[in-house]
């Protein structure tokens, strides 16, 4: 079973990381959840978020993704933190995938991880005039190879859907959206 790491810091989008969270255990994925610390996360619109466990305690793990919630000041604070980027080059260096959603793309880019792609974000994050090659799209979940990006709160569903089917396949991610009773 795949295994995907989400770090949580304060202030992240709690739409975001709940949705992702959520979605992807329902299809089976083995979850893990991070505070930057051991504190509990007060995400952006006050929603008490308790992770799994520290991101010192996982430091040596292997991951086959890793899945950055945005919000602000959420997303500074994992961009900031020098362990998310070291877990960020790692994974693309085994050819694992790495995923954000709405400010924390920027955290993507500042690892330098986006260069020569195609990718998404909140409107306003990226700067494509500033990262060589950075195609910016309007689409709400932007897939590059194994780089997955998306645009906020309201693309989260079909964010994590994607990293379900990029995962597990079509017909596993079809399961989960069936049993969400989504609208056509």
């Amino acid at each position: 079973m795949p295994t995907v790491l989400v770090p949580l810091a304060q202030g992240c989008e709690e739409l975001e990381a709940v949705t992702v969270i959520d979605l992807l255990r329902r299809a089976g994925i083995d979850v893990v959840t991070a505070g930057l610390d051991s504190a509990p996360v007060k995400a952006s619109r006050g929603v008490t978020l308790i992770p799994d466990t520290t991101l010192d305690t996982l430091m040596e793990r292997d991951f086959d993704m890793m899945v950055l919630p945005g919000g602000l000041p959420g997303a500074d604070h994992l961009n900031a933190d020098p362990r998310i980027h070291t877990l960020l080059k790692r994974l693309v260096a085994r050819d694992k995938y790495t995923a954000a959603i709405c400010a924390a793309p920027k955290v993507l880019a500042d690892a330098g991880l986006l260069q020569g792609r195609r990718a998404t974000s909140y409107p306003g994050v990226l700067d494509a005039s500033g990262i060589a090659g950075l195609e910016l799209r309007p689409e709400p979940v932007v897939s590059d190879g194994r780089v997955i990006t998306s645009r906020g709160p309201g693309t989260a569903m079909d964010f994590a859907l994607t990293l379900i089917e990029k995962l597990l396949g079509r017909q596993e991610r079809e399961k989960v959206e069936a049993g969400l009773v989504r609208a056509n």
